[in-house]
């Protein structure tokens, strides 16, 4: 018999209405009945209508790209490469129609719950494949519950790829969901993952201004729950701890006073350079979670009459298109978006062998340019 929302909602103890709100994301609900809700959809296995063995018979032309925002160049960029690899105007134009498949934007905001509304939607619609960009947030039943859909998927002939993501393994032994799926029931294997190096390419930008002479640096992060905001930001501090700066030791003074955490967006490096300088008017140089948070600092900076780099250096992080082209032009480091994700597109339609481990480390080079010089005060 299939399972029912109604089936979801007596598990949880909640209304059918609240498990809805949860699966769809659309409607603020308290964090602990989130959390009972998730557990019920993964302890009854809610994800299909019907026998989810009913998955294995065919797939359809649909591969699901969820992105944070698609407005977002980093983004952008990774969608526009997928998107490259499995339609019409692809490397592969010989191929008959029916080889081709139609990409679907999923533009999730950056909410988890919205993650699993279109992970489930897409195990419906039983899609060809599904790539899942960017970085997560860190929650225990999120991960939990992210990672049981994906394999989900994958049981049910849906090839997922993660692009830009850590792959989170599936709960096994402890836990709602260890102890309602033993090992003989995992559904398979993790998926597919290229991940960026986020902390070594962080720790070489700290390193690099350290070898310019800077000091007194301050750091622009992204959402502190985000992991991506972490593996940056944790570079950034190990550069800093490998020269002895007091900087380098989370929770310490000196590295809570020097940090600010934002948005990806250009009024966060905006509100945030001003809050640096608030804290530390000797600033030399700041740090950007990312170019777009890089750009919103040097317009407040200006406005303060600060000259970039002669008083104060600026880097970012992605290489942006607009990065380059900036005034003066960025110094960051360099993700390979475009790359990666024309990559994923080809291991989602299986155009290309998946890495050995299944999940390969894409490179994070430093682009040194004009924003960044030794500090003159």
């Amino acid at each position: 018999m299939s399972v029912t929302l109604a089936d979801v909602a007596a598990r949880a103890g909640v209304s059918a209405a609240t498990v809805s709100r949860v699966l769809n994301g659309n409607y603020p609900v308290a964090g602990s009945t989130r959390s009972r809700v998730l557990r019920a959809v993964d302890e009854l296995e809610y994800v299909v209508n019907g026998p989810a063995s009913a998955l294995a018979a065919a797939t359809s032309d649909l591969v699901g790209v969820l992105v944070n925002d698609i407005a977002d160049p980093f983004f952008g960029v990774m969608a526009s490469a997928i998107q490259s690899q499995i339609g019409p105007a692809g490397d592969h134009e010989a191929e008959p129609p029916h080889g081709q498949k139609m990409a679907i934007i999923c533009n999730t905001g950056g909410s988890p719950e919205r993650e699993l509304t279109y992970l489930t939607q897409l195990l419906r619609q039983r899609g060809h494949a599904v790539v899942h960009t960017g970085g997560t947030v860190v929650d225990p039943a999120l991960r939990g519950a992210l990672s049981w859909r994906r394999r989900r998927l994958e049981a049910g002939g849906t090839r997922v790829v993660l692009c830009g993501r850590q792959p989170l393994a599936a709960p096994s032994g402890g836990g709602a969901q260890g102890a309602a799926h033993g090992p003989e029931e995992d559904p398979g294997p993790a998926p597919v993952a290229l991940t960026f190096d986020n902390f070594g390419g962080a720790r070489r930008l700290t390193t690099h201004l350290l070898d310019l002479g800077h000091q007194r640096i301050g750091y622009l992060a992204g959402p502190a729950a985000r992991t991506t905001t972490r593996q940056r930001l944790d570079g950034h501090r190990a550069a800093l701890a490998a020269a002895g700066h007091p900087g380098g030791t989370a929770g310490a003074p000196e590295a809570e006073r020097l940090t600010v955490h934002g948005g990806y967006d250009r009024a966060s490096g905006y509100d945030g350079a001003l809050e640096l300088l608030r804290r530390e008017p000797g600033l030399t140089a700041v740090v950007a979670a990312n170019d777009t948070v890089a750009l919103g600092a040097c317009a407040a900076l200006r406005e303060r009459g600060l000259r970039i780099p002669e008083d104060i250096s600026v880097a970012g992080f992605d290489d942006l298109p607009f990065a380059i082209d900036a005034a003066p032009a960025l110094t960051t480091v360099r993700i390979p978006l475009h790359e990666a994700g024309a990559r994923a597109g080809r291991l989602a339609l299986g155009r290309e062998e998946a890495p050995a481990g299944r999940m390969a480390t894409l490179p994070a080079d430093l682009m040194v340019r004009a924003s960044t010089a030794p500090p003159r005060r």
